[in-house]
This record gives C-alpha cells, structure tokens and sequence, in this order.
C-alpha cells in the first residue's frame, strides 16, 4: 500500500496506521457527543415559553378622567347621514356638525342600509364632524372590545365592565368600574392572562 508517495506494505505499519485512523475517528465522535451534550443544556430564547413563564408583555395607558371632544365622522348627503350603532350613541339632537346642526337621529336601522339614519340642517354636503364633549376615561377605541376593557392587576389581565359614552376612530370615552390611576391594557389579551407590563 502507498501512502504519500511511501510504502506501507509490512503489517505492523498497516496496524498502526489504522489504530491511529479508528482513534482520531473515536475522539471526533466522542467531542461531538459532549458539545451536543452542552448545547443542548444551554437556555435557548423561547417567546412562548418566555409568555407562559413572565406573562406577555403589553402596551398600557394610565387611566386618568378628564373631559375632551369626540369627533364624529359624518358623510352628509343632503342634510342626510348614515352611521354605525356604535357612532350613532355620541350623537343627539341639537349637536353642532360644522356650520348647521343635528336635527334627527334614528333609533332603529334603516332596512336598506343597515345603519343608522342620521337628519341635519344647514350642513354642506361631504364629510363633516360631529363635535361632542365627554367627560370620562378616554381610551383608544381599538382597546375597547365588547364593552369591555382589561385592567392589569398583579401580573393578570381582568376583565372591566365599561360603558362607552361616544367614540371616534381614536379615542372612546367610558366610564364604568375604571378610577384614576389605573393600568388599562391596551394589547389584545384574554381575561385572567399572566401579563408582564413594562414601566
């Protein structure tokens, strides 16, 4: 046999080179063994896990009551609008809406349209605001979910029953079992959900 350009014929040096061949080939399996091995003992980042342990982490507002305008959206067609049910509770006869006023506001759908009708007089057609004053807990419309919003308590997200007095795209003002300085969760969490709220 001929190994970089020498002669290995006798046995004994055959012997050799492959014990030397199957012992290198040994070491690697073992030191791959015992890197696995404490790879595998390392903590790797798991969000889930993380979640389950610390709680999830979440976006919060500090509740404070104040008062504030609500501005409600209305697309005017001849002294005419069409709103949601929940656009339609901000809104009252008598309401300013640019330069003319909230006349009329229906207190069943229309059948044509499923929305409310709205009536207003001396408003020009195209999109015009609704201007209402609240006083209450403004809290982002998008955190409100079925008259509800989450309140963190010890690490858990609770439930908070809460009426919505009006709302736009932004804000909703409530009021309910909400008092000042309260955490109000604004992430989207189940009740009694192990939360991490960030200070």
């Amino acid at each position: 046999m001929k190994i970089l350009g020498k002669n290995f014929d006798d046995k004994k040096t055959k012997k050799i080179l492959y014990t030397a061949v199957l012992g290198v080939l040994a070491i690697w399996f073992i030191y791959r063994f015992v890197m696995v091995a404490i790879e595998s003992r390392m903590v790797v980042f798991n969000p889930v896990r993380d979640a389950g342990q610390n709680g999830i982490v979440v976006d919060t507002i500090v509740a404070e009551q104040k008062s504030g305008i609500i501005k409600t959206p209305l697309s005017i067609e001849n002294n005419r609008a069409y709103v949601s049910g929940a656009h339609r509770r901000g809104l009252k006869v008598g309401q300013k809406v640019a330069n003319g006023e909230i006349v009329f506001v229906a207190n069943s759908l229309d059948l044509d349209t499923g929305m409310y009708v709205v009536k207003t007089k001396n408003v020009d057609n195209g999109v015009s605001f609704a201007e209402s004053e609240c006083n209450g807990f403004f809290i982002p419309t998008y955190a409100v979910r079925e008259s509800q919003v989450m309140r963190a308590e010890s690490g858990v997200a609770v439930a908070v029953p809460v009426t919505v007095n009006a709302s736009d795209s932004d804000f909703s003002c409530v009021s309910g079992e909400i008092k000042d300085g309260d955490i109000i969760v604004l992430s989207k969490v189940e009740p009694n959900q192990k939360i991490n709220v960030q200070k």
